[in-house]
């Protein structure tokens, strides 16, 4: 597991650094995110596809060469005010209640373990969410 220290907009410097270091294929890598699209406590998990305009993600695929990796989408949702940008909105504590946010990462972690308990394909044991 790494944890990134730098700007999450760079994070595929350090990804990429780790996977060569490592040996790991883009596909066997699960990268855990924030999610605008997805309701606050919602966490699904996804392999491939689109980067909904997330820019740490695109930054990985830009590093890695392709968008094969596993990515565990933890919903954050939508400002309440659509007039407060969202670069503020998700770099700003959490408006919701202590118990709820960590609700919400014991379900990211939890859904995390059963994709590496399962060696990274949990698509015959479940839909992905948690």
């Amino acid at each position: 597991m790494i944890l990134p220290m730098g700007y999450m907009n760079r994070s595929g410097e350090s990804v990429g650094k780790a996977a060569r270091y490592h040996r790991v294929s883009p596909e066997s890598l699960l990268v855990i995110h924030d999610e605008v699209e997805l309701p606050f406590g919602e966490v699904r998990l996804k392999e491939g596809g689109g980067l909904g305009g997330h820019n740490g993600l695109r930054s990985i695929e830009g590093v890695l060469g392709n968008r094969d990796f596993w990515r565990l989408r933890v919903g954050v949702g939508r400002p309440a005010s659509e007039h407060r940008p969202l670069a503020d909105y998700v770099l700003s504590p959490f408006d919701e209640p202590d118990s709820e946010v960590r609700l919400l990462l014991e379900n990211a972690a939890e859904l995390a373990e059963r994709w590496l308990v399962a060696g990274g394909d949990l698509s015959a044991q479940t839909d992905g969410t948690a």
